[in-house]
């Protein structure tokens, strides 16, 4: 089970007594009879490296939806005005970022990641998709594909810092306000030499 867990795959359902009702003698695994048959999905994604140019209006405006939505279900320290008020910084990010990856499932961006100069500077993934691995997906694209080795991580977003620790990222320094200057602390990580 962990190990599908690590390869992406979540729970989908238990057929009860599968192993009882369908074999004439019992089938033992590591000492224990086994019972429930127990299915596992994944979801099928495909990421786009989206060109500067080819990033129009469409594209921009679903990609801020996205990240207005992720930003609701997990930076819960923002209120909804400074959310609006974030909204033409993240389209000038979208807009602007050396290199946007978007992650798609069925025809839908589910996800995207901005990197900058081996930098994570922004990872988003749509609410409904949280815990199915698209983040770790994209990150891996990050690091292997475009050798990212740094992040910043809003210090009240908990469930951020564990995800890229659990990722190998470990903490080297803090700053009391983002970039823009609010009172946001920042932690900053890398991942070892």
């Amino acid at each position: 089970v962990s190990f599908y867990k690590n390869c992406g795959f979540h729970y989908s359902h238990t057929v009860p007594d599968f192993f009882v009702l369908n074999y004439d003698h019992p089938i033992m695994e590591n000492g224990k009879r086994l019972k429930d048959m127990v299915y596992f999905k994944k979801l099928l994604t495909v990421s786009y490296l989206v060109c500067r140019e080819k990033r129009n209006v469409t594209l921009v405006s679903a990609l801020i939806y996205l990240w207005e939505e992720s930003v609701k279900a997990s930076h819960h320290f923002l209120t909804k005005k400074d959310i609006k008020k974030l909204i033409p910084v993240v389209r000038n990010a979208i807009e602007m970022i050396e290199n946007l990856i978007i992650l798609y499932h069925t025809d839908k961006p589910v996800g995207f990641i901005g990197i900058e100069r081996c930098k994570i500077e922004m990872l988003f993934i749509a609410p409904e998709y949280f815990g199915c691995g698209f983040g770790k997906n994209l990150v891996d694209i990050a690091i292997k594909d475009y050798k990212c080795s740094m992040v910043d991580v809003n210090e009240q977003n908990p469930k951020a810092r564990s995800f890229y620790k659990h990722l190998g990222f470990i903490e080297f320094e803090r700053s009391e306000m983002d970039e823009m200057g609010n009172p946001f602390p920042i932690i900053k990580m890398k991942l070892p030499e």
